[in-house]
């Protein structure tokens, strides 16, 4: 296994970081403050191509390998975990379409999604379903050449703007999936706001009642929503997620070099203090271990080894506790300044915790992990 970037994947990390340092590290604090993704954001991650990452040349995406896509949400992870959460929902559905829609719908929805004409969200999460997932109450009944579809889905990522949603929905009691275009008639959304961290997701509620949609909109076979199309969403998502922890934590870490170089106390700067050190050692020891966990899982993704599951488990679990972790002391590090909106800090201790929740919970990876161990050895 290669632990090195090859020189494409330099160069693709270095356009990332600048493109980053340019286009949304100066908006990320707005973003967290009025709740909404800017604009500006948006369309730079439109024009640079970003939001087709993860899709194939042939319909207008970049392609990228494994680890390049990793490494791009890595550096969107360091400038603001809002953004970077667009790309993981709005890759959620190109890739359901990609892998288990018609030649039609591929041809109809997939250069769209690349070029970002159109931008998509994922439908699974209920008020009373989360983890749950096949016990999802939206439902879905055949009527004449269309699908009609009712029901509630809630903490929805970029539901507030997306155009096409994959919507999960109980067909004659098999879990199915749907695309249904915000346009719909009865097709409502109403904004989540006051979230602790990754303010700018544009998390909204759907409410549908009675939508109506062609049998065309149908992905996959009925009844293989979760078995097949949810699954492959959610194993990209965590891959996504895992990549984006260790941005942020990348992010804690440069803030608190530079605050324990400038910070002066009882006559030196506090990083002279060992006990400031030992966080920072810390800091960097868990960073890299988790971005080796990535490494890995990219690399079995991309040579196709059915392991990649597991390591994909394994990343995200560890990549989103770490994170947890290395904002926890960066606070520390900063001290009051840590807690306060004038320093980004207190957004990154806010947002990494959302990742311990997003894409499976952590003890959701511990189950999963200590029951494929037990079933394995």
């Amino acid at each position: 296994m290669i632990i090195e970037l090859t020189e494409k994947q330099v160069e693709w990390q270095e356009q990332f970081r600048a493109f980053v340092d340019k286009s949304i590290v100066p908006y990320a604090a707005q973003i967290d403050k009025e709740e909404i993704l800017h604009p500006a954001v948006v369309a730079g991650m439109r024009e640079t191509g970003y939001l087709g990452s993860m899709l194939p040349q042939a319909y207008g995406g970049l392609g990228l390998d494994e680890v390049s896509l990793g490494v791009l949400n890595e550096e969107v992870g360091r400038g603001c975990t809002s953004t970077r959460n667009l790309l993981t929902v709005h890759g959620m559905v190109g890739l359901a379409i990609l892998r288990w829609g018609t030649q039609e719908q591929k041809d109809q929805w997939l250069p769209k999604l690349a070029r970002g004409e159109i931008i998509g969200a994922f439908g699974l999460s209920e008020p009373d379903v989360g983890s749950d997932a096949k016990n999802i109450q939206t439902t879905a009944v055949e009527d004449g050449d269309d699908y009609v579809l009712s029901g509630t889905k809630k903490w929805i990522t970029m539901g507030m703007i997306a155009d096409v949603f994959l919507i999960f929905a109980q067909f004659e009691g098999k879990p199915t999936a749907f695309l249904v275009e915000s346009t719909r008639a009865n097709f409502t959304r109403t904004p989540i706001r006051g979230m602790m961290g990754s303010r700018g997701s544009m998390l909204a509620q759907l409410e549908m009642d009675n939508v109506r949609i062609p049998k065309e909109n149908l992905v996959g076979k009925l009844g293989t929503g979760l078995s097949h199309v949810a699954l492959s969403c959610l194993d990209y998502g965590r891959y996504t997620v895992a990549w984006g922890c260790i941005g942020l934590a990348q992010a804690c870490l440069e803030a608190s070099v530079a605050y324990a170089k400038s910070r002066q106390q009882f006559g030196k700067p506090i990083g002279e203090f060992q006990l400031i050190q030992k966080m920072l050692t810390e800091m960097v020891v868990s960073i890299k271990g988790a971005r080796l966990l990535c490494y890995r899982s990219g690399y079995l993704k991309q040579i196709g080894d059915p392991d990649s599951i597991l390591e994909t488990w394994t990343a995200k679990y560890a990549s989103s506790v770490m994170v947890t972790k290395v904002a926890g002391d960066a606070v520390q590090i900063h001290g009051g300044n840590g807690c306060h909106d004038g320093y980004p800090i207190e957004r990154y201790y806010r947002d990494a915790k959302i990742n311990e929740i997003i894409e499976g919970s952590t003890q959701v990876h511990e189950y999963l992990i200590a029951r494929n161990l037990l079933q394995t050895m």
